[in-house]
């Protein structure tokens, strides 16, 4: 029997000394300090080397016959199992990436996708989610389903019907942790070994990534001013098609509705859906916001919205509108993902979407952006002139913006941010390389009106400096 030497406790550690026992010993046995089959000391005899309680040393002995690293039987020592050595392994540690702590020292933070935060009525929320968890029953605590929470979804049709004209059943809106996770479990849905993805080209990198990543092969479909170029299309092959009709990703076209027509057409003719992303539609700034796709065909289309942008990224609730032949495909799915979105930011947004306060926000920050958009133009004109052109429509919380003869590439990219500009190029976003190196993309919606016009005259200068304007 082996002295039990090695073995230093740390008397004022958070953890136990029992534990602290057991894992000394645990370590011993997978090194092969103590061998298979050799004795160990009696609790008695551990307590009074290491200076602890018998209950103590007893403690750590039970840790370890529990987890089969000792056999012990009544009237017999314990002694150590075999079949425990394992070499020790060594760990490589990666390089941690600091790009993103870097954010809060830009000069000019132009990343897009990003709400004004400042402006939303956090104690209102709060009061929502309190009153929400305080009024659920009991029942709501357990599993809900993975549909959503049924007065959610009542409160969005009703708010659908009256914000963009949608007739909707609520049974057919389920509820999803993002636009991100619906993109997810429809790929699933929709994967066929071999089967094609349309793509516009450029698009959201983010959603690009999840298609790529579930093995789609991905069709790109150049996009213009207008959106996607239906000439261009084919649907020979084709599982589904991914598209941002009502405001193009990133370059913000509206999509005409003879292109909308045509992709219809075609989507019934070769059997596939569309998924309609609609991610920031309701804030247009000059006239009403545009009808979805979905609204023409209710079928072919599924309509994927998201509170990310109204609201706030973090409250990670978005929804979905499905055919029906596709909705016990997707409760299996989405059981087997998470279950449910949690049901209290459910019950506090069905709340805020009642009481109407939704809408009044929608309004209050479609003033606040549309007076941002106009602010970042008129700075683009005081200092870069006649030199550039904005793309799209005047919606969202970016602006597409060309540089005829430009060219706005990775290197660009990097030079910015080394001069303390956060900036994104629209060949950021491309699958074919090269098609729209002459534009760059400004994201402005968390920006206030000091903070853009100091980022423009931080961008002229920067160009300047090198050879860029």
């Amino acid at each position: 029997m082996k002295y039990m030497l090695g073995i230093k406790l740390e008397r004022n550690s958070q953890l136990s000394l029992a534990r602290q026992i057991y894992q000394a010993m645990r370590e011993q046995m997978m090194r092969g300090q103590l061998e298979p089959g050799e004795v160990l000391p009696s609790t008695r005899e551990l307590a009074k080397q290491l200076a602890v309680s018998r209950n103590t040393a007893y403690e750590a002995y039970d840790m370890l016959f529990a987890e089969g690293f000792t056999l012990s039987r009544p009237g017999s020592s314990t002694r150590v199992a075999s079949g425990l050595r394992l070499e020790k392994t060594s760990t490589t540690k990666q390089p941690v990436d600091m790009s993103g702590a870097k954010s809060a020292c830009w000069k000019a933070d132009f990343r897009t996708g990003r709400p004004e935060l400042r402006c939303f009525p956090q104690q209102l929320w709060l009061q929502l989610l309190h009153r929400a968890a305080h009024d659920m029953p009991l029942k709501q605590w357990s599993y809900s389903g993975p549909e959503g929470l049924p007065i959610l979804r009542e409160e969005i049709a009703a708010w659908l019907f009256r914000s963009k004209g949608l007739e909707v059943d609520p049974r057919d809106i389920f509820i999803t942790a993002g636009a991100t996770q619906a993109l997810h479990l429809l790929a699933d849905i929709l994967f066929q070994e071999g089967k094609k993805i349309i793509v516009e080209d450029p698009c959201h990198l983010g959603m690009l990534r999840v298609l790529q990543g579930k093995g789609l092969v991905i069709i790109p479909v150049p996009v213009d001013q207008h959106g996607l170029k239906s000439e261009f299309l084919d649907g020979e092959g084709v599982g589904a098609a991914y598209i941002t009709p009502s405001h193009q990703f990133p370059l913000g076209g509206i999509l005409p509705a003879s292109r909308r027509a045509a992709l219809l057409r075609l989507s019934r003719e070769y059997n596939f859906y569309i998924i309609e992303d609609d991610y920031d539609s309701e804030f247009r700034y000059e006239g009403a916001p545009v009808a979805p796709l979905y609204s023409m065909d209710s079928q072919q289309v599924i309509y994927v919205g998201t509170f990310s942008k109204i609201l706030f990224p973090a409250l990670r609730i978005g929804y979905l509108i499905l055919p029906y032949k596709m909705q016990e495909q997707w409760r299996y799915l989405r059981t087997h993902a998470d279950v449910q979105n949690p049901p209290f930011e459910q019950a506090a947004l069905a709340e805020y979407l009642r009481s109407r306060k939704l809408d009044r926000h929608i309004r209050k920050m479609r003033k606040i952006y549309g007076d941002r958009r106009r602010v970042l133009l008129s700075s683009l004109e005081e200092c870069f002139s006649k030199g550039w052109r904005a793309w799209g429509d005047a919606a969202g919380l970016h602006l597409a913006l060309e540089f005829p003869g430009r060219s706005f590439d990775r290197d660009f990219a990097a030079r910015a941010r080394e001069y303390g500009i956060c900036i994104t190029p629209a060949d950021y976003h491309s699958i074919s390389k090269g098609m729209h190196l002459d534009k760059i993309i400004l994201g402005y919606g968390h920006l206030d009106n000091d903070e853009i016009r100091a980022g423009i005259r931080l961008l002229h200068d920067f160009m300047e400096e090198h050879h860029l304007t």
